[in-house]
């Protein structure tokens, strides 16, 4: 191992254990009074050094959630005794993988010592149902939005809950158009992703394959990826194909618009409007090119990708972040096209403030702060995801984090941002045409079965 891969493997280590330790103290693991593994244990653990460990330490010290007492150990302080403000922050798990949350706040600590975040887990797909009975029960100030959640709240009138904002111009304009009903806006843009391929660099040099750029079509990537594939060894293409991220983007470069003709029903066989999905029975059946797996989560693609399984994964910026210390070179390229059409979804997440909690004020800070340049600075420099501020999001970032040689195609490709209500299905309808869509793929509907049974069921509706 080189040197500066040396360098990179004890910086990546120690910022593990830093962001571990920082995180089992914040959440409670480690309660106020209790001591933190020997330093001999914490050494173990992270495959450090003693030294190393001691730099570590000394880091969570600094930031005042440790004190060290000699001859004994690293004892956890219990918060000061003026942070008497509560803000509940309602947030997903995995979003401190991809935004470094926990270091966030413990900055947020440092500068408002008055006030302190408690995180509340949200579960994975909860919906408006569970969020507006926390909300309404005073169990979150805050939390984050993606835009299926805030669509669920537009479409059920549940505006109400959520307190309307001031619009942050050096936010990206889009992104708060995403949040925004009427003259009100109610998130900030967070963060946010466009859905992208990202692609085993050596597979393709292996067999003198050119890697994909925006000319390719679907009917290029499979061809691609039908040579890419080894029998018993890997396949060439894969994702989760169920995730609304993910089969809503057949439909958009379909050109689909789900809405009724003159007459007031709708109609679809011959339409095109099912040529995206058609495409994706093509991919299914396509021996040795996508597996044929029960498949539970986006987390699966990454998994096979950093295991060297499947060549070209659909992905996005969030879920890069699994692939930072990965032992090949790898790369992005745009979504294929369809015909015409070249879009890809894009993915957010926005911050939200419970329009009846007790703490607005401190609430409101704490918003203005994640969405600040210094603190989105830090997500862009640190991980994969993509900052909602304007000049956060041109940072390459630093040199302890490797990066795709086109990770900046993020900004080339802003044109091709879409969202699913371009198609003009409701949220309450996907549901069902999934249902419909998934007895296609099955091999249980022919192509006009299914366009005949989407029509009824979006006339029945």
């Amino acid at each position: 191992m080189s040197d500066k891969q040396s360098r990179k493997t004890f910086r990546l280590r120690l910022d593990r254990m830093i962001r571990k330790l920082r995180e089992e103290i914040l959440s409670g693991d480690y309660a106020a009074g209790d001591y933190l593994p020997s330093e001999l244990d914490l050494s173990s653990r992270f495959q450090i050094s003693n030294n190393s460990v001691r730099k570590g330490l000394d880091v969570l010290v600094d930031e005042g959630l440790i004190e060290k007492i000699p001859r004994v150990g690293n004892r956890v302080k219990a918060p000061e005794q003026e942070a008497h403000t509560i803000i509940r922050l309602g947030c997903h798990q995995r979003l401190n993988d991809q935004t470094e949350l926990t270091y966030l706040l413990s900055e947020f600590h440092r500068k408002y010592p008055h006030i302190r975040v408690q995180t509340v887990q949200i579960p994975k797909n909860s919906n408006y149902e569970y969020i507006r009975e926390q909300l309404d029960n005073g169990m979150i100030d805050v939390f984050t939005v993606n835009h299926f959640l805030y669509e669920e709240f537009v479409e059920k009138e549940g505006l109400d809950a959520l307190e309307a904002q001031e619009a942050n111009p050096e936010l990206y304009p889009f992104l708060s158009d995403s949040y925004r009903h009427g003259d009100s806006l109610y998130a900030q843009p967070f963060t946010y992703s466009p859905v992208i391929l990202c692609y085993n660099r050596e597979h393709f040099s292996e067999l003198n394959i050119p890697e994909p750029d925006s000319s390719w079509s679907w009917d290029d990537l499979l061809a691609q990826a039908a040579r890419l594939s080894v029998k018993n060894e890997r396949f060439g293409l894969y994702f989760h194909l169920t995730n609304p991220n993910r089969w809503f983007i057949f439909l958009i470069q379909s050109g689909a618009k789900f809405l009724p003709q003159e007459e007031g029903q709708y109609h679809f066989i011959d339409s095109g409007m099912l040529d995206g999905i058609e495409k994706v029975w093509d991919m299914i059946y396509t021996p040795q090119l996508y597996p044929i797996m029960l498949s539970a989560s986006n987390a699966d693609a990454e998994r096979l990708f950093r295991d060297g399984q499947v060549s070209v994964i659909m992905t996005s910026y969030f879920a890069m972040n699994e692939l930072k210390d990965i032992s090949f070179e790898f790369d992005v390229a745009p979504l294929p096209h369809l015909r015409d059409f070249n879009q890809t979804m894009l993915v957010t997440v926005g911050l939200s403030m419970n329009s009846k909690s007790k703490v607005k004020a401190a609430a409101k800070q704490l918003i203005d702060f994640l969405i600040s340049f210094d603190v989105q600075k830090v997500i862009a420099q640190r991980t994969f995801t993509l900052p909602a501020h304007k000049h956060a999001a041109q940072i390459a970032g630093t040199s302890e984090l490797k990066r795709p040689s086109r990770f900046q195609m993020h900004k080339e490709i802003i044109p091709s941002f879409s969202s699913f209500k371009e198609t003009h299905l409701k949220l309450s309808q996907h549901d069902d045409v999934l249902r419909e869509l998934k007895l296609y793929w099955s091999g249980l509907k022919s192509k006009e079965r299914l366009a005949t049974s989407l029509e009824a069921l979006l006339d029945k509706r």
